[in-house]
């Protein structure tokens, strides 16, 4: 509770203010926008809607087939290309060991140099052990091998003898090409040949051909790329599941949204979603229950507008009612008739205005900030509040500097304030304002020395039509006033004060913060 600013001759205002501010409770209400509906809802369309979990893991199981298929193709393109240089390698080797034996052109085994065409290659191929996938044969265009016409081979067996088929033996040697494929039983080979001359010029010439089956090894790539298929088959399927489960935990959170929002009503509006998580649908969901206490706030003070103002309104109207239904001819009658009628219209056009003030407050442009001289403010509402009743008025304190705040509306809070005090007090009774900064506020104050407020009613007294005690004077408030002034205060983002007890008087503050430019 705040102490009052007029207590103590001999102490400064801005102290007296400072210590206010030190003991005060707050009674700050969160206030929200109204909202109104014009018309019927339309109802949604029947569409219908394809899953937005469904939609995530379609688009992942697409990227990670379009992923495992280049894969699979590089894959595929990484071991046939290792196949093709496996193969050459193997071809170029071993022409290059023939070629390089050749050159030499002499028998390991004797050391006299070849004289013919035929015995150079069968020493040689005596000499090597060739890969199963492997043939190594000889050909000349002497016919007097007993291995058949012009041929040679040593050996183990291949997968297939070319070198047996005529046929096949000339599709090779007619080849104008060193290399080529040919396709046999066994499936294709690759084959590599040399011209072999005679060492002395004369003689029969002939040639040197290696073959490689690729069968075998095509057989283990396309065994590998299989198994990768398969593999990034089945982790095609283990991803889509896995973006199926998670989808559906993050789109938890909005699925509660949507059938949240399927049961919400205008007689509704309590339906909350729990949020868990920390991700983006989880702050959607967040939002969606502001939204949600927002909308519930608003449709709360709409219906309690239209109460309170059936309410407020009935009693005015019934005693209008009545009045108009008794009158007789009178003329003296009619003028007292009159005469209550009107006072009552103008209490009922008194109530309106302050309903309609009280639903302006929850809209953003309720107040109007600018920056302001404390000085001048003080001294406009000092004058204005004297016109309210013969009472003893003291200007306490007089605040220096400049405030950012709508001086229209603080002037409509303390000037409703000094008319609650009058209308609580006796002619000529003692009742004290003044403003004074402390700290980072500004505190705007009216004391009296009326009959009180009980402590218990501190809190009520700010809602509103609610009473609290007798006037003085015969006046019939609506109730309104300190609701519109905690309005004001906090449409500011600041707050009201009371410090009263029952024969001690009672001391509103406005406590207003510096607005937000000066934070």
């Amino acid at each position: 509770m705040t102490t009052d600013p007029g207590a103590g001759a001999d102490s400064s205002a801005e102290g007296r203010a400072g210590a206010a501010a030190s003991r005060v409770r707050s009674s700050t209400t969160a206030l929200f926008p109204t909202m109104v509906l014009r018309g019927p809802v339309p109802e949604p369309g029947q569409r219908r809607r394809i899953p937005a979990r469904l939609i995530i893991m379609a688009w992942v199981v697409l990227l990670m087939a379009l992923v495992l298929a280049l894969v699979n193709v590089v894959t595929w393109s990484a071991l046939a290309a290792k196949l093709d240089e496996r193969v050459d390698r193997a071809l170029t080797q071993e022409l290059g060991e023939f070629q390089e034996f050749a050159g030499v052109g002499v028998d390991p085994a004797t050391g006299e140099a070849f004289t013919d065409v035929s015995s150079l290659v069968r020493v040689y191929l005596e000499r090597q052990y060739p890969d199963e996938s492997e043939i190594l044969f000889g050909w000349t265009e002497d016919a007097s091998d007993a291995g058949g016409p012009g041929r040679i081979r040593q050996g183990q067996e291949p997968p297939f003898d070319l070198s047996a088929e005529p046929a096949m033996v000339e599709e090779v040697l007619g080849d104008p090409g060193g290399r080529g494929v040919l396709d046999t039983p066994a499936g294709p080979v690759e084959w590599a040949k040399v011209r072999v001359l005679p060492p002395d010029g004369t003689g029969a010439a002939g040639w040197f051909v290696i073959g490689y089956f690729t069968e075998r090894d095509q057989e283990t790539v396309d065994s590998t790329v299989r198994t990768i298929v398969l593999v990034s088959l089945v982790g095609l399927l283990a991803a889509g599941a896995a973006a199926w489960w998670v989808a559906g935990v993050i789109l938890a959170p909005a699925r509660l949204v949507r059938e949240a929002a399927a049961q919400i009503t205008e007689e509704d509006l309590t339906q909350r979603i729990d949020v868990s998580g920390r991700d983006d649908i989880a702050a959607l969901a967040e939002q969606f229950n502001s939204m949600l206490d927002r909308l519930e706030a608003a449709f709360t003070e709409q219906r309690r507008f239209v109460d309170d103002a059936g309410h407020e309104l009935r009693t005015p109207i019934t005693i209008v009612r009545g009045h108009l239904e008794l009158m007789g001819d009178d003329p003296e009658e009619r003028r007292e008739v009159v005469r209550l009628v009107t006072d009552e219209l103008d209490r009922m056009g008194r109530i309106v205005e302050d309903m309609l003030l009280l639903a302006k407050s929850q809209q953003p442009d309720f107040v109007r900030p600018r920056e302001v001289s404390l000085a001048e403010l003080t001294s406009d509402i000092d004058a204005k509040v004297r016109t309210l009743g013969d009472r003893d008025w003291r200007l306490e304190s007089v605040a220096e500097g400049t405030w950012r705040l709508d001086p229209q509306r603080i002037t409509q809070a303390v000037v409703q304030l000094a008319a609650n005090a009058v209308r609580h007090t006796e002619t000529g009774s003692v009742l004290r304002t003044g403003s004074v900064v402390v700290g980072s506020d500004v505190l705007f104050w009216v004391t009296d020395h009326g009959p009180g407020i009980p402590a218990e009613e501190h809190g009520r007294v700010f809602e509103r039509f609610s009473r609290v005690g007798n006037t003085s004077r015969g006046d019939r408030g609506a109730g309104l006033g300190l609701a519109i002034v905690r309005a004001i205060t906090e449409a500011h983002r600041g707050r009201v004060d009371l410090r009263s007890a029952p024969g001690e008087g009672s001391t509103f503050t406005l406590v207003v913060p510096r607005g937000r430019e000066h934070a």
